[in-house]
């Protein structure tokens, strides 16, 4: 399986969520909280469209790619759970550099917020990218799914329901 930005999003996450999307268990599309993202993704930069690409490459999609700049946006609707999209964006970055696309920054968006925050690629966060790659297609070739965990932002997950609901013993 092509380890996207989406699984190294949910890595740092919620290692249930990576598994259980990972195996084609997805709520996605059932959230108005994901559904709200996806609005702010298309209404917060009309512009962007114009100047900047959306690129896919190795299973990536990245929001906006400034090519003369060789800067990736990436827009996120709240910085809850920043260091996850921090990860993701870094990743991306790694990805780019995979493909011989050096010397790339990030930016992280947030546009509700008003806040964005440059994101670098360093050595040690290499070394890292490769660990979580191994560990990520540890957790989606297990047979099991993992272990519910209680996190403070379950219940703003699209898979809450799924997660927290127990069948009625009779």
């Amino acid at each position: 399986m092509q380890i996207t930005g989406t699984h190294f999003n949910y890595y740092q996450v919620c290692k249930r969520k990576l598994w259980l999307f990972a195996n084609g268990i997805n709520f996605e599309h059932t959230s108005d909280l994901v559904y709200e993202g996806k609005l702010i993704h298309e209404d917060s930069y009309h512009q962007r469209s114009e100047k900047y690409e959306e690129i896919e490459l190795d299973g990536i999609k990245v929001d906006y790619y400034d090519t003369r700049n060789r800067v990736i946006h990436e827009i996120k609707k709240s910085n809850k759970v920043e260091r996850a999209h921090e990860w993701q964006l870094k990743y991306y970055i790694y990805v780019f550099e995979r493909n011989g696309i050096n010397e790339v920054k990030g930016i992280l968006e947030y546009p509700v917020l008003r806040k964005t925050e440059q994101i670098i690629l360093s050595e040690i966060d290499r070394n890292i990218i490769c660990e979580m790659e191994a560990s990520i297609e540890k957790i989606i070739s297990d047979e099991s799914c993992p272990v519910l965990e209680e996190k403070n932002i379950c219940k703003s997950c699209s898979y809450f329901e799924f997660c927290f609901s127990k069948e009625i013993e009779k």
